[in-house]
């Protein structure tokens, strides 16, 4: 999932998680965490030999809050598969993310691409059928396919990567 903190986009990955103790990805680094939440949305977190308090207040969205920690406050967004989905479909968002991702459940209908392609922004990459509907997943910008992880007929989970690309001007 990506997380956006005031302007800055962050790819997250929770690895594990036993207990508190909690193994996350962020940007591709991990960290190991120790996460406690106390009462009325305040979090004790222990890394690295070093503590740090937050307060996380929920907006009535369930999806931003704003965090205050160390003397400051950020506004915090979790950005869902979907939500990324349906803003560029309305045109907010014109970053193109180094993956494709389903943000719901379905079928694959088609494949257009295959690894090492060179595409043009607009391509469609993949189509989609989900709920009697096909959607095609295109690229917003100039790049390569790194990988494609799916095949014509394939049943997709919400959030599954579909294809890995290689964007060209980063």
């Amino acid at each position: 999932m990506e997380i956006k903190i005031g302007d800055r986009i962050a790819d997250v990955e929770l690895i594990s998680k036993q207990g508190n103790n909690v193994r996350i990805k962020i940007d591709g680094t991990e960290y190991d965490l120790d996460i406690a939440f106390v009462e009325r949305g305040g979090c004790s977190i222990l890394y690295d030999g070093k503590s740090f308090n937050a307060e996380f207040i929920r907006s009535e969205s369930g999806k931003k809050y704003k965090v205050n920690a160390n003397f400051s406050s950020y506004d915090v967004e979790i950005i869902d598969s979907t939500a990324k989905y349906l803003r560029l479909k309305k045109g907010e968002d014109d970053r193109q993310d180094s993956k494709i991702i389903s943000p719901m459940p379905g079928k694959i209908v088609s494949v257009h691409a295959k690894a090492g392609d060179k595409v043009k922004a607009g391509d469609t990459i993949v189509v989609i059928e989900a709920m009697k509907m096909q959607s095609n997943y295109k690229v917003n910008q100039d790049c390569t396919i790194k990988e494609i992880l799916v095949k014509e007929g394939d049943t997709v989970a919400s959030d599954q990567v579909l294809v890995l690309l290689d964007l060209d001007n980063k």
